[in-house]
């Protein structure tokens, strides 16, 4: 019996995405307080190809709550699994290297954590409470899970007031259930409904492209973010983390994303980031105004 086999086309990368190897001495010093601190930054454990370039201008983004996710999204390169034990000195932590590298703006964000009655809400304020003390003219962007939509762990995010109050959609209505497996795109979109109703200033939401979406899809969750308020918006290429995770169905064109950019411009986004290499941190300091 002869073997049939199985071809898999493998997309090619173009050129247009080329990502630098993160290099420079600020680079190399936040390498070393990330190592030192034990710190679970996303721009390592997410493979973010913009790590280079925002280490060396001296912002960073922290990952709280372990690296250890309860989810199992078929695009995130974090680890899927039953996560540790909550470091309640990981606040104290997390403010002292802010402190240390002296940055500015921080983004914080984290795992989701099911496994946990207040899915890691609490020791999300206390974070931002422990940045402000020690920190005190840092301004923060908070990228936070859905925490299954319960408003009692969305209050206590509130309730601390972060400048920019972020949670991703990651893909249009349709791919969710395949993209993000666990989630729900409507639960999402109520999340950042309430997030701005109960008065945070600025609401901010991101996708990815190139997972199979049609232009009239992105328009239309464009559409859907526009209607809940969200005035920042970040639109980038996915790329696939490893052969397990979902594969890449088309690589857009930086035309395209342009196409997009003015589109979410047009409908009223405050800010609108748009390109292949764009992820939800990029160019964060710019979105507090």
């Amino acid at each position: 019996m002869a073997l049939v086999e199985e071809k898999t086309t493998i997309q090619k990368k173009p050129n247009w995405i080329r990502v630098k190897l993160p290099t420079g001495k600020k680079y190399t010093e936040l390498r070393g307080l990330v190592d030192r601190y034990k710190l679970n930054t996303i721009c390592t454990s997410g493979s973010c190809p913009n790590m280079g370039e925002c280490w060396a201008e001296g912002t960073a983004t922290f990952m709280i709550l372990g690296n250890i996710c309860t989810r199992s999204c078929g695009f995130c390169g974090v680890q899927t699994g039953r996560p540790g034990a909550v470091d309640w000195e990981e606040p104290e932590k997390v403010a002292q290297s802010i402190k240390t590298m002296q940055i500015k703006h921080a983004v914080l964000t984290s795992v989701d954590r099911d496994d946990l009655k207040d899915m890691g809400s609490i020791i999300w304020a206390e974070t931002v409470n422990a940045v402000r003390r020690m920190n005190p003219h840092t301004t923060l962007e908070t990228l936070i899970p859905d925490f299954q939509g319960n408003k009692r762990n969305i209050d206590r995010i509130i309730a601390v007031a972060p400048e920019v109050v972020s949670h991703n959609v990651e893909t249009v209505r349709r791919l969710t259930r395949k993209v993000r497996v666990q989630a729900k795109y409507d639960v999402s979109l109520e999340v950042l409904e309430y997030l701005k109703k109960q008065g945070i200033r600025r609401t901010k939401s991101g996708i990815m492209l190139g997972l199979g979406e049609t232009q009239e899809e992105v328009f239309e969750t464009l559409d859907h973010l526009r209607q809940v308020d969200v005035d920042v918006v970040t639109i980038g290429q996915y790329l696939q983390p490893s052969k397990k995770h979902l594969p890449v169905q088309s690589f857009i064109t930086p035309e395209q994303f342009e196409v997009y950019a003015q589109y979410a411009t047009e409908k009223g986004f405050i800010h609108v980031e748009s390109g292949p290499l764009v992820r939800s941190s990029y160019k964060a300091h710019k979105h507090i105004n």
